[in-house]
């Protein structure tokens, strides 16, 4: 990575060449979560995939969590995931609060269904249920609602 880049962060994601990002972490360099998503954007996944793990566990939580950016751009891109990739997801776990969950949504999203590990298909089917039970919950609140609002007016 160049002068430049190792202060500001500028042109990382244009990074395509693992070598050099190997060197800069050996360095200690900065940006290095930034330039994961570059190696997403341009090499393979099986190139990109264990400098993207290597990124999730950079000290740094602001690029860890564009780590987790790179992750779900491989996901967008390749349509899937290497396992050292989905081990790095599971480990940080879902939810809303999780630095990986929107490389979580990406992979859900991107990823073939049959292709995703057991542990992923049964959180994306627990979703499908929760959000459905959800949408059912708020539709019968506002039915209720409505029809509360319709007797107050008849009176």
């Amino acid at each position: 990575m160049s002068e430049g880049d190792r202060e500001t962060g500028e042109g990382l994601l244009g990074i395509d060449d693992p070598a050099d990002w190997d060197a800069a972490f050996s360095r200690g360099e900065n940006h290095l979560g930034t330039a994961a998503i570059g190696l997403a954007f341009n090499c393979s996944l099986e190139e990109a995939s264990p400098r993207i793990v290597r990124a999730t566990r950079l000290p740094d939580a602001a690029q860890r969590r564009y780590a987790f950016t790179a992750v779900g751009t491989a996901a967008r891109l390749n349509g899937a995931l290497t396992p050292e990739l989905y081990a790095v997801l599971r480990a940080e776990g879902p939810g809303r609060r999780s630095i990986a969950g929107d490389a979580i949504d990406d992979t859900l999203t991107f990823v073939p269904f049959r292709e995703l590990p057991p542990w992923l298909r049964r959180g994306k089917a627990v979703s499908k249920v929760l959000d459905k039970l959800e949408t059912w919950r708020l539709e019968s609140a506002h039915a209720a609602g409505d029809a509360w609002e319709a007797l107050r007016r008849r009176r």
